[in-house]
């Protein structure tokens, strides 16, 4: 899987991060997950763990949670 720097997440938690006014630095050490880590979902790396993806983004008042996926999204999925 490639990395992709404008998945949903990686974009909320950027976005977030920034208009908070923090540092990679400063939101590894207030989640308490690790800067790489921090670093990584920023960039899009796939298969994140989601615990810790939910440790970052409870510090915004959101966790991750299924989605139902829109007809055309799921025919996109299989070309």
């Amino acid at each position: 899987m490639e990395w992709d720097r404008d998945n949903t997440i990686a974009q909320f938690v950027r976005d977030r991060r920034k208009k908070a006014n923090l540092t990679q630095v400063e939101l590894s050490d207030f989640t308490g997950v690790g800067l790489r880590f921090v670093r990584e979902l920023e960039q899009g790396k796939p298969n994140v763990m989601t615990d810790k993806v939910n440790q970052v983004l409870l510090f915004f008042g959101h966790t991750l949670t299924p989605t139902p996926m829109s007809d055309e999204t799921r025919r996109n999925l299989g070309k």
